[in-house]
């Protein structure tokens, strides 16, 4: 009986041991790719997750929020310029949360394309909580600097044979979801052709976080709120986004009761909580179909 036991862990353990490769050799390390953004100045660094098949697929730049795209445990060590492949952020150093979103994205048929906004700006190692007064933001904000480089992915997009041009959508988090609504109001004004749709997870809605109160949008925009978020008010989303909304703009948003702040992390500190468990699984089954239809 024993001898049983242990050929069955033994297989299991065997079997676990394969699906682990599989995953790995599933989910490659995103490549570096290098693109101007819409400044016109400055060289910014990305990541690309990729399907496995050849394309062209649609695709979608995600936009990182003030605590920039890498994992939390290096930021301190971060000294990333364009180009410097010494520096210990690069494409092995990215935060669980933005490796998961662009493995799923990939899962899903599309390139997603994750800008770094602060490193090729000196400012790698990101911004701590409750810093939106930090004046060594204001070279890397959400209203008219993160736009840019936003609009500077979708150029950069368009110009590969791999992407279909004007399937290219936008998703942001919390500083970098305010940047996502930013694109989304700039580009109201203009022809179309930029973005199909977005969403946006917990923004800053703000009069430091967004260009306009006076809010508007062509493109639709999904945006996720936590109604115990403690960094950004979801009251304060509302008053803008809801007014945006009976004015015509096409603007869903969902509400997470009992959710905070970064609820889709997959880190086991957010998910101890069980509304973030619930909403990050909501969103989860909600981002691909949004973008689908």
């Amino acid at each position: 009986m024993r001898r049983r036991k242990l050929f069955a862990l033994l297989v299991s353990a065997s079997c676990f041991a394969a699906c682990m490769g599989c995953l790995a050799a599933t989910h490659a390390q995103p490549a570096t790719v290098y693109f101007a953004s819409g400044d016109g100045t400055t060289q910014l660094v990305g990541y690309v997750f990729a399907p496995l098949n050849s394309g062209p697929h649609p695709a979608v730049v995600m936009l990182h929020g003030r605590a920039g795209p890498y994992s939390a445990n290096i930021n301190e060590d971060c000294t990333l310029v364009a180009r410097d492949v010494s520096s210990p952020c690069n494409a092995s150093s990215l935060s669980r949360r933005h490796e998961a979103w662009g493995n799923y994205w990939a899962d899903h048929g599309y390139l997603a394309l994750l800008p770094d906004s602060f490193g090729p700006r000196n400012k790698a190692h990101g911004f701590g909580r409750f810093s939106h007064g930090d004046p060594d933001r204001d070279d890397v904000n959400e209203r008219t600097v993160r736009p840019l480089d936003a609009e500077g992915a979708l150029s950069y997009l368009r110009s590969r044979a791999d992407v279909v041009p004007d399937r290219i959508f936008l998703q942001g988090w919390s500083n970098g979801a305010s940047t996502v609504l930013n694109v989304i109001y700039r580009q109201a004004s203009k022809p179309s052709g930029g973005f199909r749709a977005a969403m946006a997870l917990y923004p800053g809605c703000g009069a430091r976080a967004l260009i306009s109160q006076d809010y508007k949008a062509a493109s639709p925009v999904t945006v996720f709120l936590a109604s115990d978020d403690e960094e950004v008010s979801p009251v304060n989303c509302h008053r803008v986004l809801d007014t945006a909304r009976t004015s015509g703009s096409p603007i869903d948003i969902v509400d997470y009761a009992g959710a905070t702040h970064d609820f889709d992390d997959p880190g086991k500190k957010r998910q101890s909580i069980e509304a973030n468990r619930t909403a990050r699984d909501d969103v989860l089954r909600r981002a691909s179909a949004l973008f689908a239809r």
